[in-house]
C-alpha cells in the first residue's frame, strides 16, 4: 500500500511538471494533497572521438550532454509542487549545461526556471484542468530529465523540438484513463519571451490514446511561428509516436516528426521574396528498442534520421545536401540504487555531407561515448 502511494505521488509530480512519461500506462492511484519537495542531479562525461582535442563542445544542434571531454552537470533542479483538491502549482529551479545552451535566448532570470505554473480544476466531476505559466513540453516522448527517457542522450528530433512551452493550456483526461486531450496558447516555439516583431500567440495541441495498458498512441502539433510577422513565415509541425510494452522485457518506441515553414519574405527597401515562395519541409523518424537484461539492467538501441536540408531548424550547413544525417546508438543502464541510475552510451552520426568538425577538417561522421550518473530525491 505504501509503495502504491509513493508511485501515485511520483506520477502526479512528474505529470504536473510536464515531464510525463508516455511510455508508462496511466496510474489511477489518487495522489494525496499537500506540498511535495523533489530534486534531481545528473552528472555526465562525454568524449567526442571525432572532434579535435581543443574543441570543448559537441555539435550545435545538441543541447543535452554538450560539453566535450569534461565532467559536468547536465541538469540539476529543486522543485516544490503543491497539489490540492482543485488547485495545483509548481516551481522548479535549474542549473547545468542543458539550461545554459537551451535557454540562451531567454532573459537571464528565466534561464534558471525549469517550470513555474499554477492550475485550477474547472470541473468537480471530470479531470479538466486549466494551467498557466512555464511547462515541460507535451511534444514528443523524451524530456530533458534523462532518467525518464529510454536512452541516455536525446534523439535528434527531441533536441530540435520544444523542451518547454510558456502560456495557457487546457487538459482533459477521460475517466477510464484512455484519452488525454490538450489545447494550449503559447508564446512561440520553445519561447518564454516572445520574439521581436512576433505578435503571437501560437497554438499547440495533443491527442493521446491508450487502448491497452501496453500501447500508447500520440499526436501533438504546433501551429504558429517563431519569427517576426514581417517574414510571413508560419510553421505547422506534427509529432507522432507510439510506445509498445513500456513495462515489458522488450519495449519499443517509434516516433516521427514533420514540419513545414513558409519561405520568408524579406523587405529591404523594395519587397523581395526569397526563393520564390513556397515552403521548407523537415522530418525525422526514430526507433528505440529497450531490453531488460536483469534486475535493474536495460540494454537500449536507437536508429534515427534527420532531414533538414534547408536549414530551418538545425541551421544552414553550406553544403550541397544540407543537414541529412543518420544516427545510431547503443547503451546500457544499471539501477545502482532505487534512486540512482548509472548509464553509458555510444553514438555515431553519419551525414550525407561533411558537417562535423574533425581533426583534419570537416567529417561526414561523428563518434562519441557518453556516461552519466543521475540521482533523484
Amino acid at each position: 500500500m505504501i509503495n502504491q502511494i509513493r508511485i501515485g505521488w511520483a506520477a502526479a509530480v512528474l505529470g504536473f511538471a510536464g515531464f510525463s512519461a508516455p511510455a508508462q500506462p496511466a496510474d489511477s492511484t489518487a495522489a494525496a494533497t499537500g506540498l511535495r519537495l523533489t530534486g534531481y542531479v545528473e552528472a555526465y562525461y562525454a568524449h567526442d572521438f571525432t572532434a579535435p582535442r581543443t574543441v570543448r563542445e559537441r555539435p550545435g544542434f545538441l543541447y543535452n550532454h554538450r560539453r566535450n571531454r569534461e565532467v559536468n552537470i547536465n541538469l540539476a533542479f529543486l522543485k516544490a509542487a503543491w497539489s490540492g483538491n482543485r488547485t495545483r502549482a509548481g516551481l522548479a529551479l535549474q542549473v547545468g549545461t542543458y539550461p545554459q545552451y537551451n535557454y540562451a535566448s531567454e532573459q537571464e532570470l528565466v534561464r534558471n526556471i525549469l517550470e513555474a505554473n499554477a492550475g485550477v480544476k474547472l470541473s468537480r466531476t471530470r479531470s479538466l484542468w486549466l494551467d498557466a505559466g512555464i511547462f515541460g513540453s507535451h511534444i514528443g516522448f523524451e524530456s530533458a530529465v534523462s532518467k525518464d527517457c529510454w536512452t541516455l542522450t536525446r534523439s535528434l528530433l527531441a533536441e530540435n523540438s520544444p523542451y518547454y512551452l510558456a502560456g495557457l493550456k487546457l487538459t482533459y483526461e477521460s475517466a477510464d484513463g484512455r484519452w488525454t486531450l490538450l489545447g494550449s496558447l503559447v508564446n512561440g516555439w520553445q519561447r518564454v519571451r516572445i520574439p521581436e516583431g512576433f505578435r503571437g500567440p501560437a497554438l499547440s495541441t495533443q491527442v493521446q490514446f491508450r487502448p491497452t495498458k501496453v500501447l500508447t498512441l500520440n499526436w501533438s502539433s504546433f501551429l504558429g511561428s517563431d519569427r517576426p510577422d514581417s517574414l510571413k513565415q508560419g510553421r505547422f509541425f506534427n509529432n507522432f509516436y507510439a510506445v509498445l510494452q513500456p513495462g515489458g522485457r522488450v519495449g519499443l518506441q517509434l516516433g516521427f516528426d514533420i514540419g513545414r515553414d513558409r519561405k520568408p519574405v524579406v523587405r529591404a527597401g523594395s519587397e523581395v521574396r526569397v526563393d520564390g515562395g513556397g515552403v521548407y519541409v523537415w522530418f525525422s523518424p526514430v526507433a528505440i528498442v529497450r531490453l531488460r537484461t536483469g534486475e535493474g539492467g536495460y540494454l537500449n538501441g536507437r536508429v534515427e534520421y534527420y532531414d533538414d536540408r534547408h536549414g530551418v531548424i538545425v541551421g544552414r550547413t553550406g553544403t550541397p545536401n544540407g543537414f541529412r544525417t543518420f544516427g545510431y546508438s547503443l547503451g546500457y543502464d544499471h539501477t545502482v540504487l532505487p534512486n540512482a541510475l548509472l548509464r553509458v552510451e555510444g553514438k555515431i552520426y553519419d551525414s550525407r555531407d561533411p558537417v562535423f568538425e574533425g581533426r583534419h577538417g570537416l567529417s561526414r561522421t561523428s563518434t562519441a561515448l557518453t556516461t552519466s550518473l543521475a540521482v533523484s530525491f
